[in-house]
C-alpha cells in the first residue's frame, strides 16, 4: 500500500472517487496526512451512495412526521404504528451498479441487505416486493439481465422463507445500458422490540456476529456512485456473493438476541462493511470505539487492514451488547452455527481506532466518517432543454383512430412489455410463506393479515419514470398518487412510504434539476395524501457513457386495514355485475403506453394531476370495499380504460360487455392515461347505495356496461370496436413476457 507522502504524490485519492478539496478537508479533519486505510474509509463513506453529498440538503422537504411513525429517517428503515403495540417497519434500497454487472448476485444481495435493514431494527421480515427497471427485453443482454436479477431475489427470498408478494417491472431504452434493481422489505414488531443502531456505554464490547469476512465488494460503495462506461471494464469491484442459509439463521440468531435484552445497538454491514458500521454507531451516539482487525474472522487469507474494513461480504452484523453479556451472546449465535467475537469497545474519545497486527491502522474521528463530517454540495440546476420540444408537441396533429384500427390499437397494447402479464416472474416467488399472504402479485397491491389481530396491511411499490421524465415533479407526485391508488383500490388506507430515488449524474445541473424537482413532487403528494416519507435510498450516477436514466422515483407505500378479510381484487368476480367508472375520464394522450407503442412518442407534459381529487376518489373506493358494496375494484394506468377493463377480465377469467359514448377523441377515451380513476363491478342491488354516497362525497361515476360470460366487448355508440374472447386476451397477454425474453 502507498504511504501518506505517496498518495499525495501520487494524488490516489482521484481513483477513489474522492475530490481534490475533499483530501485537503480530510487532512484538516486528521490534522495530518491519512494513510492508504483511512483514505479508503473516507472515499466509501464519503460516496455519494453512503453520504448522500449531493442530495441529503434537499430532504428536509419530505414530511417525515406523523402520528404513527415511531422511527423516520436516520435509522436502518422507518418504523409505522400500527395499533395494538404492533409497529411495521419498511424500506427500499437499490442495488443497480451490482445487478448490471453480475445480475444474479447483483439481485441476490440486495435482496440480503434489504432484509438486514429490517431484522436489524428488532423486526422479523414478513414481506419482499421489488421493482425492475431494463432496456428493450428482445436485446439478448437484457434478457441475460433480467433472466439473472429475477432469478437471484427469488432465489434468495423463497431461500429464507420470505415470501416475495408484489412488484413491478418497466422496460424503456433509457435503462439499456443501466438496469435497476430495487428491493422493498416488510417487518412486524413489537414496539418494545424496535431497537436503533448506536454505540453507546463506554466499555460495551464491540461483536462481529454472522458470516466470515472476505475480499468481496470491496469499494462497491463507491461504485455505486460513479457513472458507467465502456472503458471501466476489468476494473469493477467484485460484486458480493449472497448466502440466503446463513441469513435465515442470523435472521433467527439476531432476534432472539434482541428479544433477550441485552443489545444496546446493532448494525448490519452492507456499503462500506465495518467502516460504516462501525462509524455511524459511534457517530450516532457521540462515542469512539476501537477494534483489533486481527481477530474478525476472514475467509480469505493474508487480508490488509484495508481489505477488511472495505469488505462488503455479505451477512453480517456489528452488535453492541452490554458489558459482561459477551458469553450470551456468543451462546446463541453458536447455537444458530454463527461467528460471534468480540473485536473492540466502546470509548469515550470519538475516535474510531483500528488496530491490525498490533500496530495502528487507522485513527480518524467517527464524526467525521458520518454524514456529519461528510462535505454537502449544492450543485448548479437548470431545466433541461429537452422539455420545451416535449412540452410543445401539438396533439392535435395526431389522427385519431379510425373506428376499425381500435382492436388493432388494443391487441398492440395487450402485448407491450409494460403491460403484459408478470406471471413469469412471481410465478419464481414464493408467495406464500410464513402464510400471511391474503393477496398476492397479481393484484393492485399485496394484502398480508396480521396475526392477533383483524388487521392487515396492504403494500405496494410503484413509479411510473416515463411521466418523471416528462415532468419530475408531478410524475414524482403522480407515482406517489398511483401507489395510494393501489393502496385504496385493495381496501387499504395509506399511511406512509418509502422511497429509492434512481437518477443520473447529479453534478450536472439538468440532472440536479430533476432530482430537486422529483423530492419536492414526492413532499407535495405526501403532505395531500398524508403519508410521511420513512426512510428510504437515494441511488444516483445512474448513467452509462453519459446518457441518463429516466428520473425514477421507486415509492414503497404502506396501507392499513381495519379488517384484512374486506379487502378487494381486480378480477370481475360475478355474471350480471354493474362496472362503473369511478373519476372522469380527460381528453389527453400525454405520457400514455399508447402513445409510445402506437405511435413510437414520448411527447407533452404528462397526464394532468389533482392531488385533492386523487385523495376524494380514493377514500371513497375504500369506503364502498369497507361496507362491502363492491365485488372487485381496480385503479386505471399503463394503457388507460380498455386495458383496465381487460385486466379485470383476465383475472377474473369473465367477460364483460362496455357501453362508452366519445364527445371527443377515441384513443385518448379508451386508452388516455387520466388519473384518479378505478374501475368498480358491483351487484345491482347495490347501486343505489353507492351511487348515494358518491353524490355525498362529490365523487363522479359512470355506468360502463356489465359483467358477462366469456365475450369481452367495446362498443362506441352502436359499433362494437373491441371484440373478443377472455380465452383469447389470455393467450396473448398471459405469456407475453416469455415470449418477449425468448423463455417458450
Amino acid at each position: 500500500m502507498l504511504t501518506p507522502q505517496e498518495i499525495k504524490e501520487k494524488q490516489a485519492w482521484r481513483s477513489m472517487g474522492l475530490k481534490d478539496q475533499e483530501y485537503e478537508r480530510i487532512c484538516e479533519f486528521l490534522g495530518r496526512l491519512p494513510n492508504y486505510t483511512e483514505l479508503g474509509m473516507y472515499s466509501v463513506l464519503w460516496s455519494e451512495h453512503c453520504s448522500y453529498k449531493h442530495s441529503r440538503h434537499l430532504f428536509k422537504l419530505f414530511p417525515t412526521k406523523g402520528e404513527r411513525v415511531l422511527i423516520g429517517p436516520g435509522e436502518n428503515a422507518g418504523a409505522i404504528d400500527i395499533g395494538d403495540g404492533l409497529a411495521i417497519v419498511m424500506k427500499v434500497e437499490s442495488h443497480n451498479h451490482p445487478s448490471a454487472i453480475e445480475p444474479y448476485q447483483g439481485a441476490a444481495t440486495g435482496v440480503g441487505g434489504i432484509l438486514r435493514d429490517i431484522f436489524t431494527m428488532g423486526a422479523r421480515p414478513i414481506a419482499s416486493l421489488n421493482s425492475l427497471r431494463f432496456g428493450d427485453p428482445r436485446d439478448e443482454n437484457v434478457r441475460r439481465l433480467v433472466r439473472g436479477a429475477v432469478a437471484g431475489i427469488g432465489d434468495y427470498g423463497n431461500a429464507t422463507g420470505v415470501p416475495t408478494v408484489g412488484g413491478e417491472i418497466s422496460f424503456a431504452d433509457c435503462y439499456r445500458g443501466n438496469c435497476l434493481v430495487n428491493a422493498m422489505s416488510v417487518g412486524l414488531v413489537r414496539h418494545e422490540l424496535l431497537t436503533r443502531a448506536t454505540a453507546s456505554g463506554v466499555g460495551n464490547p464491540v461483536m462481529v456476529v454472522g458470516s466470515t469476512t472476505g475480499r468481496d465488494g470491496i469499494h462497491g460503495a463507491t461504485f455505486a456512485s460513479a457513472e458507467f462506461s465502456e472503458e471501466d471494464e476489468g476494473e469493477l469491484p467484485i460484486v458480493q456473493a449472497g448466502d440466503p442459509f446463513t441469513e435465515t439463521l442470523l435472521i433467527e440468531a439476531c432476534l432472539e438476541l434482541i428479544e433477550s435484552g441485552v443489545v444496546v445497538g446493532i448494525q448490519d454491514m452492507g456499503a462500506a462493511g465495518l467502516t460504516s458500521s462501525s462509524a455511524e454507531m459511534a457517530s450516532k451516539a457521540g462515542s469512539g470505539i476501537e477494534m483489533d482487525l486481527t481477530v474478525v474472522p476472514q475467509r480469505d487469507e493474508g487480508m490488509s487492514s484495508y481489505e477488511i474494513m472495505l469488505s462488503e461480504s455479505q451477512e453480517r452484523m456489528l452488535v453492541i451488547p452490554k458489558a459482561g453479556a459477551e458469553d450470551q451472546v456468543k451462546a446463541i449465535f453458536e447455537k444458530w452455527g454463527l461467528h460471534a467475537v468480540v473485536v473492540g469497545r466502546v470509548t469515550d474519545d470519538g475516535m474510531l481506532r483500528v488496530f491490525h497486527h498490533g500496530e495502528v491502522a487507522a485513527e480518524v474521528p467517527a464524526k467525521s466518517l458520518s454524514t456529519d463530517g461528510a462535505p454537502s454540495y449544492v450543485p448548479e440546476a437548470k431545466r433541461p432543454e429537452y422539455l420545451d420540444e416535449l412540452w410543445s408537441f401539438d396533439f392535435n396533429q395526431l389522427e385519431d383512430l379510425k373506428q376499425e384500427e381500435i382492436q388493432d390499437a388494443f391487441w398492440k397494447l395487450l402485448a407491450s412489455p409494460n403491460i403484459v402479464s408478470r406471471r413469469w416472474i412471481w410465478e419464481q416467488f414464493d408467495q406464500h410463506a410464513q402464510l400471511r399472504t391474503l393477496v398476492g402479485p397479481g393484484s393492485d397491491a399485496a394484502v398480508l393479515r396480521l396475526p392477533g389481530t383483524k388487521r392487515g396491511i396492504a403494500i405496494t411499490v410503484d413509479c411510473n419514470g416515463r411521466y418523471c421524465y416528462q415532468n419530475p415533479r408531478v410524475g414524482a407526485a403522480q407515482a406517489v398518487a398511483e401507489a395510494a391508488r393501489n393502496i385504496y383500490a385493495s381496501g387499504g388506507k395509506p399511511i406512509a412510504i418509502t422511497d429509492g430515488l434512481n437518477l443520473g449524474n447529479p453534478e450536472k445541473p439538468e440532472i440536479y434539476w430533476q432530482l430537486k424537482e422529483t423530492v419536492q413532487g414526492i413532499a407535495e403528494a405526501c403532505e395531500a395524501l398524508g403519508t410521511p416519507v420513512t426512510g428510504g435510498n437515494v441511488s444516483l450516477y445512474n448513467e452509462t457513457d453519459g446518457e441518463a436514466i429516466y428520473p425514477t422515483p421507486i415509492i414503497g407505500m404502506l396501507g392499513l386495514l381495519e379488517d384484512a378479510e374486506k379487502h378487494a381484487t381486480i378480477g370481475f368476480k360475478n355474471k350480471g355485475d354493474l362496472i362503473l367508472l369511478v373519476g372522469e375520464n380527460k381528453d389527453e394522450l400525454s405520457g400514455s403506453e399508447f402513445l409510445t407503442v402506437q405511435h413510437g412518442l414520448v411527447a407533452g407534459p404528462g397526464p394532468e394531476l389533482d392531488l385533492e381529487l386523487e385523495k376524494r376518489n380514493g377514500e371513497f373506493c375504500r369506503s364502498l370495499i369497507e361496507k362491502g358494496l363492491v365485488s372487485s375494484c381496480h385503479d386505471i394506468s399503463d394503457g388507460g380504460l380498455a386495458i383496465a377493463l381487460a385486466e379485470c377480465a383476465m383475472a377474473g377469467k369473465l367477460g364483460a360487455r362496455v357501453k362508452l359514448y366519445c364527445p371527443e377523441r377515441r384513443d385518448s377515451l379508451l386508452f388516455g392515461e387520466s388519473q384518479a380513476r378505478y374501475v368498480v363491478s358491483l351487484p345491482e342491488e347495490n347501486y343505489d347505495a353507492l351511487r348515494g354516497l358518491a353524490e355525498k362525497q362529490g365523487v363522479s361515476i359512470s355506468l360502463l356496461g356489465r359483467v358477462e360470460g366469456e365475450e369481452f366487448t367495446v362498443e362506441l355508440g352502436e359499433e362494437k370496436v373491441i371484440s373478443t374472447r377472455v380465452s383469447e386476451m389470455l393467450d396473448l397477454w398471459s405469456s407475453g413476457l416469455e415470449r418477449l425474453l425468448g423463455e417458450e
